[in-house]
């Protein structure tokens, strides 16, 4: 293994939820990680925590923020690669702060792109992007109700969205993500760089900290773990794809050790149709899953909301032979296994004897 070979990948925002499972698998196989994280997010610290926990010197963890380019500079100059994921991921807070939402995730990933670029030019750059920058995608009549949620009423739409679907931005959180994959993508093509754009859909699993505004499927699941109502924006027939986080880490990690194969690619990345649920669908799966009514009331749709939104896979599977491997229902148990553990009645009961 050449020197380069032992440098540490470096994985911005990896104290988040899927940063910190990346991190996670990559020591876990021994390499060397480091992480840039202003620890802004709630969870994040404990994350990094655990990271330590698990790995010691193995992970390193620098506080900063992306919109330092200093900071930045100094990471890439270190790396052998670079997982790009510190971003702001919610759309509430980009409508209430547009300024902000583009400095995170445009300049941001502009600073990143630029370090790499100036830097570390052999560098390979993957990535994370969203289904969002396709915008609502899909009319109303396009979409009919069936059962407890929308199915799309023609052919167009039979295999999910592809990498072809038209990019219309929509919110400010879409067109600042957007703005971040196309850079992203055409510094492949403009100046050669390693670069691959991953336009993912619902990621869930373990050390998420969901929150109403972003991770909805462990937002839902901790709301009916500490017994309180859920809000449903729209009217909880909406359908998104899930896909588990040790999925996600395996196609974020398959496109790293493949690179010569992925660079310059636009992968969209999601569970497909076979992992496909509705807000209602998932509120009957918890209500199963905790022997627990689960109370929700309705709000009107936010800015950009999707009625359907399905993943094509196929193009990741084509290229590199990736396919998701857990079902939603199994993945759902270990979501709401690790939940429960950490925020649930036992965990309360231990807390307060301590």
């Amino acid at each position: 293994m050449n020197e380069r070979d032992n440098r540490p990948v470096l994985i911005t925002g990896g104290c988040g939820f899927i940063g910190c499972n990346l991190a996670d698998r990559l020591a876990h196989r021994g390499e060397r990680v480091l992480v840039l994280d202003n620890l802004a997010r709630a969870g994040v610290r404990e994350n990094a925590q655990w990271l330590k926990a698990r790995y010691g010197d193995l992970v390193t963890i620098t506080v900063a923020d992306i919109r330092e380019p200093i900071p930045v500079i100094d990471a890439v100059r270190e790396a052998r690669a670079v997982l790009h994921l510190a971003a702001q991921v919610a759309v509430t807070d980009s409508v209430s702060d547009p300024a902000a939402d583009f400095e995170i995730n445009a300049h941001g990933t502009l600073n990143v792109l630029e370090a790499v670029r100036l830097h570390n030019s052999t560098a390979p750059v993957v990535f994370a992007s969203t289904n969002k920058v396709y915008g609502r995608l899909i009319e109303d009549g396009e979409i009919t109700l069936s059962g407890r949620r929308y199915t799309p009423t023609g052919p167009r739409l039979a295999d999910g969205i592809s990498e072809n679907a038209p990019l219309d931005f929509y919110s400010p959180y879409g067109c600042s993500k957007g703005t971040a994959d196309q850079y992203v993508h055409d510094y492949a093509r403009v100046y050669g760089l390693q670069t691959v754009v991953m336009r993912m859909s619902c990621i869930y699993g373990p050390r998420q900290f969901g929150t109403e505004d972003q991770g909805w499927i462990a937002h839902f699941l901790l709301s009916a773990i500490r017994g309180k109502p859920i809000t449903i924006y729209g009217d909880g027939h909406q359908v998104r794809d899930a896909l588990h986080v040790s999925d996600a880490t395996a196609a974020w990690l398959a496109v790293l050790d493949r690179i010569a194969l992925a660079r310059g690619r636009v992968f969209n990345l999601g569970g497909g149709s076979a992992n496909a649920v509705s807000l209602r669908e998932l509120i009957d799966h918890i209500a199963e899953l905790t022997g627990r009514e689960v109370t929700y009331r309705f709000a009107d749709w936010r800015p950009g909301d999707q009625p359907w939104y399905v993943t094509d896979t196929r193009a990741l599977s084509t290229a590199l032979g990736w396919s998701p491997q857990v079902p939603f229902a199994e993945g759902l148990r270990s979501l709401h296994a690790w939940l429960d553990t950490r925020f649930g009645a036992a965990h309360d009961s231990r807390e307060a004897l301590a």
